[in-house]
């Protein structure tokens, strides 16, 4: 394989690698400031979350804790809010800011919002092609068959349309959770700074691991000669 100490590899994909790395270290230091600060409201992470989605006409989603750090979300397929420990129980506003994006996601669900339904429709495709396309595309260099890459390519490229599809659906989420959150009297509109710090900052790791995908899929096209071979054929 061409990875690790290919030249175009480290031009194309190592900028957006550390760019990554970048927004996960933004995020935590966000989330470890925002946790330093007690919402006003004197509500938890999961109160917040159930007054949100009570607002937000959502009244047949359960929320539970859940271990780990940053391992909150929402399961559409159960109509579960996990939240993690911290978060659940903490009246900090990371707490509320992180527990109000994913009721975002609950209210999205509850009204349909047409990019969460792709989303949802895109998981398993995405899976398939994230845990497959890597197996194909070295068996088709090795066997140097132009079909298999294809095939790992297009494999790929399903998890990188997720990514893309989902860029949107977080940032509405995080639209959504401040605007109630301050809609319900939860936060004050300085506190809003302090869960816009947080919020913005998870939305940079999607960013980040977005444009990651997108510059590993156009290695792997530039690598297979796949566009080389194309121009030939077309000569």
């Amino acid at each position: 394989m061409f990875f690790g100490s290919d030249p175009l590899y480290l031009l194309l994909v190592m900028p957006a690698l550390g760019l990554a790395a970048w927004a996960q270290a933004r995020i935590v230091s966000a989330y470890r400031e925002g946790s330093k600060y007690r919402a006003s409201s004197g509500v938890s992470g999961a109160e917040a979350a159930a007054m949100i989605m009570r607002s937000g006409g959502v009244h047949n989603v359960a929320i539970e804790p859940i271990q780990g750090q940053l391992t909150d979300h929402y399961d559409p397929s159960k109509k579960v809010l996990r939240l993690s420990v911290s978060n659940y129980q903490d009246h900090s506003l990371a707490a509320l800011g992180v527990a109000a994006h994913e009721a975002g996601h609950a209210i999205q669900d509850a009204h349909r919002y047409p990019l969460l339904v792709v989303r949802n429709l895109i998981v398993p495709l995405a899976t398939l092609g994230s845990n497959a396309s890597f197996l194909f595309l070295t068996a088709g260099l090795v066997l140097q068959s132009m079909k298999i890459v294809w095939v790992a390519i297009a494999l790929f490229s399903l998890a990188v349309l997720f990514q893309i599809v989902n860029l949107p659906v977080e940032f509405d989420a995080s639209r959504r959770a401040r605007e109630q959150l301050q809609a319900d009297n939860l936060i004050t509109a300085d506190e809003d700074a302090v869960v816009g710090k947080v919020l913005n900052a998870a939305a940079m790791t999607y960013v980040a691991g977005t444009l990651t995908g997108v510059l590993q899929l156009a290695y792997f096209v530039i690598r297979s000669g796949a566009l080389r071979r194309g121009g030939d054929r077309s000569a």
